[in-house]
């Protein structure tokens, strides 16, 4: 058990030296007092999860006038501790995903390879598993059926532990009604049409709801972020990260008060709007040289909402809000308790062929932050139950190569080679992020082929492929000519 001795100005909050503030406010006329607090082995931390305690609090209010001296015994308080087993998280499964195409082509977006071998949708995912939570609920609608296939040879057995949880695939579908006839209008909206599922019987001890993005890149402990809501008694939780100019109009903006409450919400600024929501990220940790790069607050995308506040919003406040971005967020900020949670690692938003792009090249060198290989908490993909790469008299430098693939006298550097790819004598490979193939030619087909005047999957001989990266914005080069997303 923990103690602190605390010397309190009046008419103040009694705050711990985390993110949440403890207790009601002291009314009295006390005056010309200091606030200090010393406060030990209240919160401790392993490795990777938090483990919380009871402290105790004693407090002493002083005043210039002894008569108005008064020493104050606050009763215990217990942290409680968030369990895993009392939240729900939905994984959006994406629009068109225009700004991806071609990769989104025959794929939705979440279904997009990344890493030579993952699929975007493995990240959160794997998060939610390694974070305790095992009720997960992925919403799909636009080319949904390759990311259902590998959802299902991924996440239903393969040796991976969901106890008493479970993962669903909550497809768009016309339902009784005028209004279900029509398919999902934004992200909001497809929560909406879903709201059974908290009411039903299996769910009444969901406390909290976590909504997810399926297109992001980054390793996350959501019940710290969990904690962290529950701790502030919130009704809604952004995560948040230090984001710099170049692309901050992308991302919804905020601005917090000195608590951490988010304040003011604006979703994809310009102009004098972007300018107007600058902050001082040196507030959040940062170094004032970082703070300079990083000026802007952006939300990630990932919130917390209380079960019945969530519900609450989506059916009776606004029940014809369709995005929780551009609509629900800053809507509720004017009249719920929205606190922010500010993430320091490493994020990235998947969503432009530029951002797609750059994220994967990373991922080849060697002082990466995002790393997929962490036996503690690795990240899952489906089991290809392909045969190791073959290569022949090759020279690679800063690579990854997936599996299954077929590599004859030839050289990569910093690129990506996806699964099942063949590259032929004298290949040439630099800055090039290579997708893979859905499937093998035999020798006997690829014979034909060539035979007959066409191309066969792979890379032929002498070939020389070099990404500029100046050039790349909207489309990629042509390194995906000959290969198509899964």
């Amino acid at each position: 058990m923990a103690s602190a001795c605390v010397t309190l100005k009046s008419n103040t909050h009694l705050a711990n030296s985390e993110k949440g503030f403890l207790g009601e406010r002291i009314k009295g006329g006390f005056n010309n007092s200091a606030l200090v607090m010393n406060q030990l082995a209240i919160r401790s931390r392993s490795h990777k999860r938090v483990k919380h305690g009871v402290g105790v609090v004693s407090a002493v209010l002083t005043s210039n006038n002894a008569k108005e001296s008064l020493t104050l015994q606050v009763p215990s308080f217990l942290r409680r501790r968030a369990d895993p087993k009392n939240v729900i998280s939905i994984i959006l499964g994406g629009g068109p995903g225009t700004q991806l195409f071609p990769l989104t082509k025959r794929a939705a977006t979440p279904a997009v390879p990344v890493g030579g071998c993952y699929r975007l949708i493995d990240i959160p995912m794997s998060n939610c598993l390694n974070s305790g939570i095992n009720k997960i609920f992925v919403l799909t609608q636009f080319n949904s059926a390759s990311l259902n296939r590998h959802i299902a040879r991924t996440y239903f057995g393969n040796g991976i532990n969901f106890g008493d949880g479970i993962v669903e695939v909550l497809a768009a579908t016309q339902t009784p009604g005028e209004a279900g006839k029509n398919w999902f209008q934004g992200t909001a909206d497809a929560v909406r049409q879903f709201t059974w599922v908290f009411e039903d019987a299996k769910n009444t001890n969901v406390e909290n709801v976590l909504i997810l993005a399926g297109d992001h890149l980054y390793r996350m402990d959501y019940m710290d972020l969990v904690q962290s809501h529950v701790d502030r008694n919130a009704d809604i939780t952004v995560s948040c990260a230090a984001v710099g100019d170049s692309r901050a109009s992308d991302y919804g903006l905020v601005k917090v008060d000195d608590r951490g409450r988010i304040i003011q919400f604006s979703e994809k600024p310009n102009g004098d709007d972007l300018k107007a929501m600058q902050a001082d990220t040196s507030l959040l940790g940062l170094s004032p040289q970082d703070a300079l790069k990083s000026p802007y607050i952006a939300s990630m995308g990932v919130y917390v909402f209380k079960t019945d506040v969530l519900l609450n919003l989506l059916k009776w406040r606004y029940p014809t809000s369709n995005d929780f971005g551009s609509e629900i967020i800053p809507a509720a900020v004017r009249d719920h308790d929205v606190q922010s949670y500010f993430f320091e690692d490493y994020w990235e938003d998947i969503g432009t062929i530029k951002s797609f792009y750059d994220a994967n090249l990373a991922l080849t060198e060697e002082s990466h932050k995002f790393e997929f290989y962490d036996p503690k908490i690795p990240i899952y993909t489906s089991p290809g139950f392909l045969p190791p790469t073959k290569i022949d008299k090759c020279q690679i430098v800063d690579a990854i190569i997936s599996h299954g693939c077929f590599l004859r006298e030839c050289t990569v550097q910093h690129s990506i080679v996806g699964e099942r790819s063949r590259l032929d004598y004298g290949v040439e490979l630099l800055d090039t992020v290579m997708m893979g193939a859905d499937y093998y030619q035999t020798e006997s087909e690829i014979a034909s082929l060539l035979a007959e005047g066409k191309v066969p999957i792979g890379i032929g001989r002498n070939t020389k492929i070099r990404a500029f990266k100046k050039q790349i914005d909207q489309k990629m080069d042509s390194t995906f000519d000959q290969e198509s997303p899964s």
